[in-house]
């Protein structure tokens, strides 16, 4: 029996993969926390993954704090970055299959079209510069890797945007939310499902590929949908970045292609407000 690995499994896409494990049991399943696997303390790290011995890793844990990184760069790069190489390293040695994910803070934000995988990468913070390093610490390390790139990611469990909204909704008369950074969101359900399909799919096709829901919003715009969806009141007013200055500036345009993964591996890509409508029905429910 093959044992899938899951880093950063406390996380909202590791808490995900775990409950839809449960539709996998023909896997051993090693559902891994920072003590467990520490991405922050590279001495232990490779020693630690010899001793789970998986076949397969799905690194789902990150450093995420996009505007603390500013001040944390250190610690970020650690995470992001030289662990995300010991890893690769580890799995290429072993032959244990990658699956790596990223980010769509690898771009600048300056391009009008959606991004494909070969757009070229221009980080503007350091979260993104730390995840773009990763990237390449990663396929330099292994070739055989997936690198799967995701973008405003969103699940019932842990802290995250749309939870954040649905709460400042139902307590207050009015918000405010940016209206010109524009992208797609990702519910960390539909991302787990498709790194199922891929590890098992028949070919493993490395590579980088994008995945995030369809549709082109902005947050502003995820935001309304939310207010539509539950029923408030709240009046929700859209303002422009610089009335929102954050340490770590954002992508203006992020919108991710999702052709190719669809081509490689036949998958379908669901409508951003159909799984929006999922997640919120679920926390709703509290389940």
């Amino acid at each position: 029996m093959k044992k899938i690995l899951v880093t950063g499994a406390p996380g909202q896409l590791g808490s995900e993969v775990k409950v839809l494990s449960e539709n996998y049991s023909q896997f051993e399943w090693f559902f891994a926390d920072r003590t467990q696997v520490s991405l922050d303390n590279l001495s232990v790290l490779k020693d630690q993954l010899e001793i789970i011995n998986p076949n397969i890793i799905l690194n789902c844990g990150a450093y995420t704090a996009v505007d603390k990184a500013e001040t944390e760069q250190e610690i970020a790069d650690i995470v992001n970055h030289q662990a995300v190489k010991i890893i690769a390293q580890y799995a290429n040695d072993n032959k244990v299959k990658l699956i790596h994910v990223s980010t769509d803070y690898v771009f600048d934000g300056t391009s009008a079209v959606a991004l494909t995988e070969e757009a070229v990468t221009q980080p503007i913070n350091v979260y993104g510069a730390t995840k773009r390093a990763g990237e390449l610490a990663c396929l330099e390390a292994n070739p055989d890797a997936i690198i799967i790139r995701t973008s405003w990611v969103y699940s019932k469990f842990g802290n995250n945007f749309v939870k954040t909204m649905k709460r400042l909704l139902e307590e207050r008369d009015t918000i405010s939310v940016v209206n010109d950074q524009v992208g797609s969101p990702t519910y960390a359900t539909d991302l787990a499902q498709i790194m199922m399909d891929i590890v098992t799919a028949q070919e493993w096709i490395p590579g980088i590929y994008n995945y995030s829901n369809e549709g082109e919003i902005s947050w502003y715009e995820f935001v309304l949908a939310i207010q539509e969806i539950g029923g408030y009141t709240c009046d929700v007013k859209g303002i422009h970045s610089s009335s929102y200055p954050t340490p770590a500036k954002r992508p203006a345009f992020s919108l991710l292609d999702k052709a190719k993964i669809k081509e490689v591996y036949g998958v379908s890509v669901p409508n951003y407000k159909e799984s929006l409508e999922k997640c919120l029905e679920l926390v709703k429910g509290g389940k």
